[in-house]
Formats: C-alpha cells, sequence, structure tokens
C-alpha cells in the first residue's frame, strides 16, 4: 500500500548470513500480509501459503522427509527449487503446529531459502503447548502506521525532511499539522488509506474503525482458552478503548461485577494478541527496570485513532490548538507511548513510567526509556520548566544529568535546575521527533 519503515527492517533480516526463519507478530489489521507482500517484490521467485486453506495446511501435516516437504511444496507453487532467490511466507501459521515445529528445519537445512510465518492470532496459541523451535527463528514486531509512515502515506517530501541529521526548524508547523492529524486518526492502516483516498475526509472512517472493531470482538473464540473466559474478553474489548491512557483497576473493571482474577486473565490474553498493553509503575532511578506489578498500571490500546473514535472526540481534536490539552493530556500521552513503540521492532520493546515509592510526596513521569545504562525520564507536559514537578523531583535522585520533555514546541536543549538545585540538560522535543529520540540523546551524550 505505502512504503513501510518494517520493509527495511526486513531487508536488514535478510543480509544476515546467520538469519533464521522469521516470524512476524501483532496485532490483527497492522499490515504484516501487505508488508511481505511489498518485500516480495524483491526477489526472483514469491511463495505465498495460506494455513487457513486445508489443502495448504495439509503440506505441513503430512508424514514425509523435510527434503520431500520442500520438492512437494515447490510443486504446489508451481516454482523451481533452483529458479533464483525465493521467499516463502506461511500465514496464519498459528493453524497447523506442525507448520510451526517444521520452521527450525529451513534454518538448518534450507538456507538458502527466506522465510517469513505470520498469524493474526499467533498469540493467542503460545501458551497451549505449542511453541516456536528455540534458537532456530527470530521474531519481529509489527504495529500500525508510525508518524513517519503516515507522513511519508501523505506528504513524501516532508517525511524525508523528518529523516535529515537535523530536522529544518523552519517546517515546524507544517509537522505540527500533520502530527495533529496523526494523532486524531491513528496509524491503522486501514484507516490510513482510506483517509488518503478520501482526501482526508475524517468523517469517511467511522465505518473502517467500527469494522476494526468487531473484528476484535468476532475473534474473541479465538483469543480465548477457554469457553468460560468468552464473556470477561468480550467485556474488555468493549471497555478497554474508552479507557485507554488510564490508570485501571482489574476489580470490576468498566463498570462490572467481574473479580480482579477474571479481568487479570482477560487482559494477561489480550496483551499476549497485542491488542493492548499494560504500561506498569517503576520506583527505582536506576537500571534494571523493575515493574511493580501490585501497583496500578496504565492501560495502553493498539492504536490511539481507536480510543478517540471510542471516545467520539476525532471532531474536538481536530479544532484542539494543542496536542497537549486533548482529553486532559491523555491523547498526547498515549500517541507519545505509541511512537515508542513503534519506534523499535524488537517484540521486547516495552513502557513503563515511574513513580515516586515515598507516600508524602507523590510524582510521576510519563514514561521511562532505558539508555546506555541509565533510565531516562521522558515528561509529555506543555508549560515552563517549574511546572514540570515530577521530572525535577526524578532528576534529583537520578545519577545521570539528562531528562527529556516532549511537547508541541520547537526543539531545544536548555539547561535546568532541580528545585533542590542539581543541574541537568533538558531536552525540549517536538512531538513529531519522539521515534529519534534515542538519535538526538546521542547527539548530546
Amino acid at each position: 500500500m505505502f512504503n513501510r519503515d518494517i520493509i527495511q527492517e526486513l531487508r536488514r533480516w535478510a543480509e544476515r548470513s546467520n538469519r533464521k526463519s522469521l516470524v512476524l507478530r501483532g496485532a490483527r489489521q497492522v499490515g504484516k500480509t501487505t508488508a511481505v507482500e511489498m518485500f516480495s517484490k524483491e526477489f526472483d521467485q514469491y511463495i505465498y501459503l495460506n494455513l487457513e486453506k486445508s489443502e495448504e495446511r495439509e503440506i505441513f501435516n503430512r508424514e514425509y522427509p523435510f527434503k520431500d516437504l520442500l520438492t512437494t511444496l515447490f510443486l504446489y507453487a508451481e516454482k523451481k527449487r533452483t529458479g533464483g532467490k525465493t521467499l516463502i511466507f506461511i500465514d496464519e501459521i498459528q493453524n497447523s503446529p506442525k507448520a510451526i515445529a517444521l520452521l527450525r528445519y529451513f534454518h538448518e537445512e534450507a538456507k538458502d531459502l527466506y522465510v517469513i510465518a505470520a498469524g493474526s492470532l499467533l498469540e493467542s496459541i503460545l501458551d497451549r503447548k505449542i511453541s516456536f523451535p528455540v534458537g532456530r527463528v527470530e521474531f519481529m514486531a509489527v504495529r500500525p502506521f508510525s508518524f513517519c509512515e503516515f507522513l511519508n502515506a501523505n506528504n513524501g517530501q516532508l517525511a524525508e525532511a523528518l529523516k535529515q541529521a537535523s530536522v529544518p526548524g523552519f517546517l515546524h508547523n507544517q509537522f505540527v499539522a500533520w502530527f495533529k492529524k496523526y494523532t486524531t486518526i491513528g496509524g491503522m492502516p486501514e484507516v490510513v488509506k482510506e483517509y488518503v483516498e478520501t482526501n482526508e475526509d475524517i468523517t469517511a472512517l467511522d465505518t473502517v474503525y467500527n469494522s476494526l472493531i468487531r473484528s476484535y470482538i468476532d475473534d474473541v473464540e479465538k483469543y480465548a482458552g477457554s469457553s468460560s473466559q468468552v464473556p470477561y474478553i468480550r467485556h474488555v474489548i468493549a471497555n478497554a478503548f474508552r479507557e485507554g491512557g488510564k490508570k485501571i483497576t482489574f476489580e470490576k473493571f468498566g463498570d462490572s461485577s467481574y473479580r480482579s482474577r477474571e479481568m487479570k486473565e482477560a487482559f494477561r490474553v489480550l496483551e499476549k494478541a497485542m491488542l493492548i498493553h499494560l504500561v506498569h509503575p517503576c520506583t527505582s532511578v536506576e537500571l534494571p527496570v523493575a515493574p511493580v506489578i501490585k501497583k496500578k498500571p496504565r492501560l495502553h490500546i493498539l492504536d490511539t485513532g481507536l480510543i478517540n473514535h471510542s471516545l467520539q472526540i476525532m471532531g474536538t481534536l481536530v479544532f484542539e490548538k494543542n496536542i497537549n490539552d486533548a482529553h486532559r493530556g491523555i491523547i498526547a500521552e498515549h500517541i507519545v507511548g505509541q511512537e515508542l513503540l513503534a519506534s523499535k521492532f524488537s517484540i521486547m520493546n516495552q513502557l513503563n513510567f515511574w513513580t515516586r515509592e515515598k507516600a508524602e510526596s507523590s510524582a510521576e513521569v510519563d514514561y521511562i526509556l532505558p539508555y546506555k545504562g541509565n533510565i531516562i525520564p521522558i515528561e509529555v507536559k506543555a508549560g515552563a520548566i517549574g511546572k514540570l514537578r515530577s521530572l525535577l523531583r526524578f532528576m534529583d535522585e537520578a545519577p545521570h544529568s539528562i531528562a527529556v520533555r516532549v511537547y508541541q514546541g520547537e526543539y531545544l536543549v536548555q539547561q535546568a535546575k532541580t528545585i533542590a538545585g542539581k543541574e541537568f540538560t533538558l531536552l525540549n522535543l517536538p512531538l513529531y521527533m519522539i521515534h529519534r529520540i534515542e538519535r538526538e540523546l546521542d547527539k548530546l551524550m
């Protein structure tokens, strides 16, 4: 559909001499299949197998040596084993545990082939006595469009300018305007496609959002490990989008009578499906990052656009002067988290926030970033330095002297002091530059 950053990441995977079979992980409708189809144009041969089809599933389920499997596979696809550089994409692989097990042999016995697997409900099987061959496959996370991808789909020249070593300051207002649009509609590929094709008509997107949410609800039985889980998971999906960005309590979540144990398990299932992410607090200002599970987590949703649609605030956001003011600052904070997740393709990429351990003096920093042996605090807030009280308290305790504030203003590096008088460097980063936060921190280091 559009150029995606993941294509470059797939190229890096393909260029490695020691590459393994690659498993793409991500929620439904984030563009896994489309990305691979785009990538396939760079190969001499492309074999696509969808294991929802019984005849293609049967190729892997038969009992025969691996070399015979390869022969059968190429014959079925009407391709030649010696036909050049070949990409094999096994989609919906969760339908065949045997196919999952066989991924190891592509690495061991057919290193000349490039093999990618994916599945829209892949995460739902990982706890059901089905596992990927340890050490024989690698994983890559696929998420909704990042701002860079969104911008590239709408304005390629601006997208290129955003990639420059130093982002041109005179384009600040244009970047802000486009980031507002991105914050409003989010990055679900189908939504972005509709937005582009209807000349930025936000009113035309309701049907797409409703279809996406409906598809997640319809998949509940597939997510659930047992029929008893179904009503709990369905309840979470029905209510989670409106609660995105807020701290949640499992007990009676969504004005229900459900107990904490039932809700925790439902949230855990949806977190594995990558529909949600529970952002847990940490109390230390030093590595390692140690989430405190017993404290209330903040609920992060797959995509900010789904929150805006569910809250029916998209029209309001269009006219919001400052993103940091939208929905009590929750939307700006959430989209920053979405960008932080999208900035890396590792499935281990996590979000955490910091909270002060001392009850008599509460403080909370929106996000923390492990970076070169330190934990860097990230506050999503407008206003003068003096108003960043939680950030200042963090820096008083931190063993380093760098902090980040993300806001709608222009790029600025300034020297600051905490209330206790400690001097530190504050990187004021525009919202549209959050994806390159480590790149900007490198300059300061």
